[in-house]
């Protein structure tokens, strides 16, 4: 596939004040803590931090898989810190946050590839910030259902996994995930019963064609996810899969029209829009509940 490099005039942003971003640093650096807006290099980790928040991300810095289009380290993964939960709730209490968004590297050698850490950091930052909102993005963990109920337990208001690209794209960007895997575990989360917002995203520009990508918006949907985010996929390296387009700001507004017609409760699309990528709109927005839970209400 042909690499795409020269970025459009939508995909550059203003400067931002380094000094603005101390704080975070300070906070993460004080916890020995990590988020995926670095270890991904994510474009808008310096309006995020400006702004005195991020994604924090456990369970270490090395994933067990190689995903193509991701810049997380891929190695020997580390033994798990037990103090990670504390110390993201701490950190979320230092930084005045009211919305956390907890990520992690995906841990193939952990028998339940770490949703008993996922589920104990969710219950860390209720007592450490009772009032804010918790958000989860968690790896497949092998298609345990039994794994995604333990992270449910802990009642996060948002479950979030990502299907990332197309199908027929998996074996190519995606090494060692599954399609349909990952569409179970966003059904495990919507049949739990458990109230969760479930949520998912997409990257464009993979090399995806619209009529799979209108398919995938179908099987999603059809999972139970009521939220997605879609944005333009941007190489992180040489090494890493190749841009095969940029898809302009009007195609992504026409996409989120479509999305909201096919049902979705809640949709953001955009060149920089990510997955964490102000996660706290969807849930001031709806209310922080499933449709479900909303409709047990009326």
């Amino acid at each position: 596939m042909k690499n795409v490099t020269r970025l459009p005039e939508w995909l550059t942003k203003p400067l931002s004040d380094p000094e603005e971003m101390r704080p975070v640093r300070r906070a993460l650096a004080a916890h020995h803590l990590n988020t995926v807006c670095d270890e991904a290099k994510c474009p808008n980790r310096v309006e995020c931090f400006a702004a005195g928040t991020a994604t924090f991300m456990i369970l270490g810095d090395h994933c067990t898989r190689d995903c193509r289009f991701c810049a997380v380290s891929h190695d020997e993964p580390r033994a798990v810190e037990r103090a990670e939960p504390e110390e993201v709730a701490t950190a979320a209490a230092d930084l005045g946050l009211d919305f956390v968004v907890v990520t992690s590297v995906t841990r193939d050698d952990l028998p339940d590839g770490g949703a008993a850490h996922f589920a104990e950091t969710v219950r860390a930052v209720r007592r450490a910030v009772p009032g804010a909102g918790v958000e989860v993005l968690v790896p497949d963990f092998g298609g345990s259902r039994e794994s995604v109920r333990s992270v449910l337990e802990a009642r996060p208001d948002v479950f979030g996994h990502n299907v990332e690209t197309v199908e027929r794209l998996y074996g190519e960007v995606r090494r060692g995930a599954d399609y349909r895997r990952s569409l179970d575990v966003l059904s495990a989360a919507a049949e739990s019963g458990a109230g969760a917002l479930v949520k998912t995203a997409l990257m464009l520009g993979v090399g995806e064609t619209r009529d799979e990508l209108t398919e995938t918006l179908e099987d999603v949907r059809g999972a139970g996810a009521e939220i997605v985010y879609l944005g333009q996929y941007l190489r992180p390296s040489a090494a890493h899969h190749p841009v095969a387009r940029f898809v302009p700001p009007e195609e992504f507004d026409e996409i989120r029209d479509t999305c909201l017609s096919m049902g979705f409760a809640w949709g953001s699309a955009g060149p920089f829009v990510r997955s964490s990528y102000r996660a706290h709109e969807a849930v001031e927005a709806l209310g922080g509940r499933s449709a479900a839970a909303r409709a047990s209400t009326r």
